[in-house]
């Protein structure tokens, strides 16, 4: 499964470099221009993707700005059978309910995505993937690296007792570097919790790349270049 990603600043898709947020830009792609319509541009990567689905990074919300909610309304309006996957640096369970409180009636096609880059400390995970809440029980995690290094204040990764039942593997320098995905983190983590759903980001290039991840114990990853590119998807492989 591919699931698409779009990354929103500024009201712009902009282009993810390695998870260097400064070096983001508007998204000039083949499929349309992620500054002047990010709605087209999120279209053509769900049609390409053959997806409902959509990951949303809010890098405005992300780095402690306002969440971009007139986008996420848009993008939730545009088609009745769209889910996001939205990561807005939520730093517990309150702050998403609060914003998914601002998006009314469309919040019920909103899963939340809590990062382990964003969460202070161990206490800030209660509540965020309680089963017993409509909230909760759709929320995902991210488990978030970068060159190595754990993103972790909570602890999350040594505790898969406190995993929901759907995990992201992010590694941050491989996002939009097109250098292939981190197969080992992931492959370790599906030994470790192989009844847990895996979704790994970061670095896939092509068909052959999915493959191999499904190997390793991927469920689905998220892919942003090689869907802009045509490297894979309904019209490239």
């Amino acid at each position: 499964m591919i699931v698409p990603v779009v990354d929103l600043m500024g009201g712009a898709l902009v282009r993810a470099q390695r998870g260097e947020r400064h070096r983001y830009a508007p998204w000039c792609s083949p499929l349309g221009d992620g500054g002047r319509d990010p709605l087209g541009l999120a279209d053509a990567l769900t049609r390409r993707a053959g997806s409902d689905t959509l990951y949303v990074a809010d890098l405005d919300a992300l780095q402690g700005g306002a969440a971009q909610l007139a986008l996420l309304r848009a993008l939730l309006a545009r088609d009745p059978r769209r889910r996001l996957w939205l990561d807005a640096g939520f730093a517990d369970a309150a702050a998403a309910r609060a914003l998914l409180d601002r998006l009314g009636d469309l919040a019920a096609r909103v899963d939340p995505v809590h990062a382990s880059e964003s969460m202070r400390d161990a206490g800030a995970v209660a509540g965020c993937f309680d089963p017993a809440d409509p909230v909760g029980a759709r929320a995902l995690l991210s488990l978030d690296r970068r060159d190595g290094r754990r993103l972790d204040a909570a602890g999350l990764w040594d505790e898969p007792r406190h995993w929901p039942r759907r995990v992201i593997v992010m590694t941050l320098e491989r996002v939009g570097s097109d250098g292939g995905p981190d197969l080992d983190t992931l492959a370790a983590l599906h030994r470790r919790a192989p009844g847990v759903t895996l979704i790994g980001a970061g670095g896939l290039r092509d068909a052959d790349d999915l493959r191999r991840a499904g190997a390793a114990g991927a469920r689905a990853w998220l892919v942003a270049s090689a869907l802009h590119d045509g490297r894979i998807g309904r019209s490239g492989g």
